[in-house]
């Protein structure tokens, strides 16, 4: 079937008349008919079935339709390059972030990268990890970025900022006056536990069995922005990525270092298929910066602790 028979079957089913479909594509009635007749006698099957005036699919056309909407998903894709380079717009950019990197470290190289290219259009979506992965392997997005990255086939793995863990409490609570948290610290207090088998909540749960601690919680949440804003909240203590605490909550949050150490290093990914445009190159160009900044202000407030 060609991308025009696929289209006029779309739209039958979508408006369920042929008169409707006709006026949508911009075609006549009996055009619509004799395409119907050409698609069934070219699949072999009839392809709607005709109740009270309106057109019904069949299980068959309804599979054909669901098949063809990722090819109108490229063909969509495919036709905003093309108004770009009409347009003569600077160029289209699009990224995908975890929760931790999309609320941190993404805006402000969002912001810088932008400030500099006011023509350039970006499509930014934040996702849970799995999400980052699948939209970067589709190529649905040139450039992934997530916390705990492994390497997998036909994938770049880049690190750009490592820190570790912390811990983070309400001002005024028993422990923030301490230099730093051990899992041992945490026991009589209601603690905020990030999602079982997550990568973070994974490492966390490690963490207190190295330290021989047993793990308990009040409360299991799936992120650690979620986790910043209950333990500002009064909820409970909490162990975070090192990102979230400065954009997951206000400022009234307090920020202590953790122990055993728990590294939690963000990454960004991209296709090995093909090639970087420039835009993401520009912009990843920002967020290395970005994250050189954020790396250096990391390790002077740990230094100052010391």
């Amino acid at each position: 079937m060609t991308l025009r028979q696929l289209e006029i079957l779309r739209a039958i089913i979508r408006y369920r008349t042929t008169v409707a479909a006709a006026s949508q594509l911009g075609l006549s009635q009996p055009a619509i008919s004799n395409a119907i007749k050409a698609m069934e006698a070219q699949t072999g099957f009839p392809l709607f079935e005709r109740i009270n005036n309106r057109l019904f699919p069949t299980r068959e056309a309804q599979m054909l339709h669901d098949e063809a909407e990722s090819i109108f998903t490229m063909h969509t894709i495919l036709e905003n390059k093309l108004r770009d380079l009409k347009e003569s717009k600077a160029g289209h950019l699009r990224i995908v972030a975890t929760p931790p990197i999309g609320y941190g470290v993404i805006p402000s190289a969002l912001r810088q990268f932008l400030a500099q290219r006011p023509q350039v259009q970006v499509f930014f979506d934040v996702r849970r990890y799995e999400g980052v992965i699948d939209s970067v392997e589709s190529n649905l997005v040139e450039l992934g970025f997530a916390i705990g990255l492994e390497d997998r086939p036909g994938l770049h793995c880049e690190a750009v900022f490592t820190g570790d863990m912390v811990c983070v409490v309400k001002p005024g609570h028993p422990l923030a006056d301490k230099p730093l948290i051990t899992p041992a610290d945490l026991d009589g207090y209601p603690f905020i536990a990030l999602e079982r088998g997550t990568r973070l909540g994974e490492a966390v749960r490690e963490s207190f069995r190295k330290a021989g601690q047993p793990f308990k919680h009040a409360v299991e949440v799936r992120y650690c922005n979620t986790a910043c804003v209950l333990a500002e909240s009064g909820v409970g203590v909490a162990i975070v990525d090192p990102f979230s605490p400065r954009y997951g909550a206000g400022d009234e949050l307090v920020v202590l270092p953790y122990e055993p150490v728990t590294r939690a290093v963000a990454s960004v990914t991209w296709s090995k298929s093909r090639p970087l445009s420039r835009l993401a190159q520009a912009f990843l160009a920002e967020v290395r910066a970005g994250a050189a900044r954020m790396e250096r202000d990391y390790r002077e407030r740990l230094s100052r602790r010391d």
